[in-house]
């Protein structure tokens, strides 16, 4: 049930502060928007991490493989093309399609095992879902 807060939590936070960014980049531009975002949130984590507990910086260079740590520059794009999406689209539309196109590269890593995520089996069900969810963009742009 928690899983499940957290993510409705997280897609509410995504749709406000993509609105909140599109309004930034209007009186200044989409990287001037974008940098900021990700200052503050680096500001953000800072803060967090004081008062948290302190686990060393310097773990992350434990990961493997390293292309892992390009999860900030992967941001710095998210950043960009919400912004970009919500401003041609508006807030919903560019929602919509923003979730269906996490929904499918999610389902096409799981089933291929891609980034060393265990792999899944094709399931018809989920493609139908995946339908079901195109088709409602569909009806909700009418």
């Amino acid at each position: 049930m928690f899983g499940v807060l957290i993510a409705l939590l997280s897609g509410a936070l995504m749709s406000i502060q993509g609105v909140f960014n599109t309004e930034v980049t209007k009186a200044s531009s989409v990287w001037v928007a974008a940098g900021f975002v990700q200052l503050t949130a680096f500001l953000t984590c800072v803060a967090a991490w004081l008062f948290t507990g302190r686990d060393p910086v310097t773990a992350v260079w434990q990961v493997q493989p390293r292309y892992m740590l390009f999860g900030g520059v992967i941001g710095a794009f998210i950043t960009y093309t919400v912004i970009e999406a919500m401003g041609s689209l508006g807030p919903a539309r560019a929602a919509m399609l923003i979730v269906i196109s996490q929904l499918a590269v999610a389902y096409v890593i799981e089933l291929f095992g891609i980034f060393g995520v265990e792999k899944a089996a094709f399931e018809w069900h989920k493609l139908a879902g995946m339908v079901l969810a195109v088709a409602g963009i569909v009806i909700f742009k009418w």
